[in-house]
């Protein structure tokens, strides 16, 4: 600006006859200096504000662009914990299923024996009872034959 407060309070005027009042110009100019003087200063308040306020936007846009970076990096990260979720889940079914596998194998198994052991025992009880009926049979024959002895 090439005009400044202190240009209007001492500016000189030429004096010709009839002229303007030395003293109404004097206080004119000095009104219009001190207003100058506030509308500088406001001048210079509203430019550190603006100032303010780019420096506040551009740390916004900083921080704008981290937390833009940080979700990315939460997607990416929550992308991989579902996947590696997805993995474990399927290493866990697989794992079930063969211990299922083993399981009924196992069951199988034991069912067999069982019936092994079922037909052993109804084998064993066949030849007991063949047994004991010979017995029994062997005694009624050797009690017959007392009876009929002299």
């Amino acid at each position: 600006m090439d005009l400044t407060p202190l240009d209007v309070r001492y500016q000189e005027f030429p004096v010709e006859f009839r002229g303007y009042q030395r003293r109404a110009v004097r206080e004119y100019l000095a009104r219009v200096a001190e207003v100058m003087e506030g509308l500088l200063r406001e001048n210079e308040a509203l430019r550190q504000r603006i100032q303010a306020l780019e420096e506040e936007a551009a740390r916004l846009k900083e921080t704008e662009g981290e937390l833009k970076r940080a979700v990315v990096a939460a997607e990416k990260i929550a992308r991989e914990l579902k996947a590696q979720a997805e993995r474990e889940a399927e290493l866990i079914r697989k794992e079930a299923e063969a211990t299922k596998e083993e399981i009924l194998r196992q069951a199988m198994e034991e069912l067999k024996r069982l019936k092994g052991e079922m037909e052993r025992a109804k084998q064993e009880k066949a030849f007991f009872l063949s047994q004991a009926k010979a017995l029994v049979e062997g005694y009624l024959e050797a009690l017959r034959r007392l009876e009929k002895a002299p």
